[in-house]
C-alpha cells in the first residue's frame, strides 16, 4: 500500500513538473512589449521632412521600446473601444498581419494584447531580400494579407485592396522611423520561397517587406 502511494505521488509530481516546463516553454514564445510612447516623437511635418529610405544598417538590435512604438504606429489599436487601428483598411477588414523576422525567430504582432508571438524559430531575414546590406537589419517587417478576412470584397479586388492597405501601414512605419532616428527601406522579395519558409496558408499573401534598424 505504501509503495503504491509513493508511485502515485511521484507520478503526479512528474506530471506537475512536465506541465511547469510546458508553461515555461509557452511563455518563451511571447515577447512582451512595453506600452507604446504615444506622446513622444517629433512634429508630423518634421517627420515628413526627414522621411527617407536608408539601405545600410547597424547590426545593433532594436530595443523593446522601439519595436513597441513601430508596431503600434504601423497597425496598432488606437481606439480600444472598438479596436480600430492606426492605419485604415478597406471596409475595416483589418486583413493585414505584421510579421517580424529577427535573429532568433519569426514573430507575429498581436495588436489587441500588444505583444509579439514567436511562430517559428530560426533566422529568416536572408529570405526577405536579395541585397546583402538589407540582411544586416536587425528586424524585417513582413506585411501579410489574409484573404480569408476579405469576404466583403470582390475576389478580383482583394489583391488591390490589400496592397493599398499595406501601403498605409508601411508609411506609418516610415514616419515613426523618421521620428525616432531609425533607418528603414521597403524592398521587393521572392514571395513563394519566403511564404514557404514562413509556413503561410494558401489564403495568405505577402505584400511587401520593410527592413528596419539603426543607421550604420
Amino acid at each position: 500500500m505504501t509503495s503504491l502511494l509513493f508511485r502515485r505521488f511521484f507520478g503526479l509530481l512528474a506530471l506537475f513538473l512536465v506541465m511547469v516546463e510546458i508553461g515555461r516553454a509557452a511563455e518563451t514564445e511571447l515577447l512582451s512589449l512595453p506600452p507604446p510612447d504615444q506622446a513622444g516623437g517629433i512634429p508630423l511635418m518634421a517627420a515628413l521632412k526627414k522621411r527617407q529610405s536608408l539601405r545600410e544598417f547597424s547590426p545593433r538590435p532594436l530595443t523593446a521600446q522601439a519595436l513597441s512604438d513601430l508596431l503600434w504606429a504601423g497597425f496598432g489599436i488606437n481606439r480600444p473601444e472598438n479596436d480600430h487601428r492606426t492605419a485604415p483598411s478597406t471596409m475595416n477588414l483589418q486583413e493585414t498581419d505584421l510579421y517580424v523576422a529577427m535573429a532568433d525567430g519569426l514573430y507575429l504582432y498581436e495588436a489587441k494584447p500588444h505583444q509579439l508571438r514567436r511562430v517559428l524559430s530560426g533566422d529568416l531575414r536572408a529570405k526577405t531580400g536579395g541585397q546583402p546590406a538589407l540582411q544586416q537589419a536587425p528586424a524585417v517587417l513582413i506585411l501579410v494579407a489574409d484573404f480569408s478576412r476579405m469576404e466583403k470584397a470582390k475576389p478580383a479586388d482583394r489583391e488591390f485592396y490589400a496592397a493599398i492597405d499595406g501601403g498605409f501601414i508601411s508609411q506609418n512605419v516610415y514616419l515613426c522611423c523618421a521620428s525616432a532616428g531609425l533607418a528603414t527601406v521597403v524592398h521587393e522579395l521572392s514571395r513563394p520561397p519566403l511564404a514557404a519558409a514562413m509556413q503561410l496558408r494558401a489564403e495568405q499573401r505577402i505584400i511587401i517587406a520593410q527592413s528596419i534598424g539603426y543607421p550604420k
